[in-house]
């Protein structure tokens, strides 16, 4: 179970970095991209906290519902961050290539 504990860690560190570059950015769409971005990370960051809390907490109902809540949120907001990263990846490249040809 270290393997869940690392990738929650490195979820976590995702969530931070793209949530840095999302406030370093002047591009409009781009703040968009990368906060889809983050939405994933957070998102995958819940689920996975979730099911650690499966494996290693006391075996309650309460316990059992708290892990499902968190799995199941983090589940919809990985799903909707995806979503808004492919809907908001080729607004990205174009904004990007257009500040690119403005040179």
């Amino acid at each position: 179970m270290i393997l869940l504990v690392v990738l929650i860690v490195v979820l976590f560190a995702f969530y931070l970095f793209y949530k840095t570059k999302y406030f370093r950015s002047n591009r409009h769409v781009e703040k968009k991209w990368l906060s889809a971005k983050s939405n994933i990370a957070l998102g995958l960051f819940v689920c996975l906290f979730g099911i650690n809390h499966l494996f290693f907490i006391s075996e309650t109902t309460t316990s059992y519902i708290i892990a499902s809540v968190f799995i199941i949120y983090g589940a919809l907001f990985s799903w909707t961050g995806f979503k808004k990263y492919k809907h908001y990846l080729p607004f990205a490249i174009e904004e990007a290539n257009n500040l690119e040809s403005q040179k």
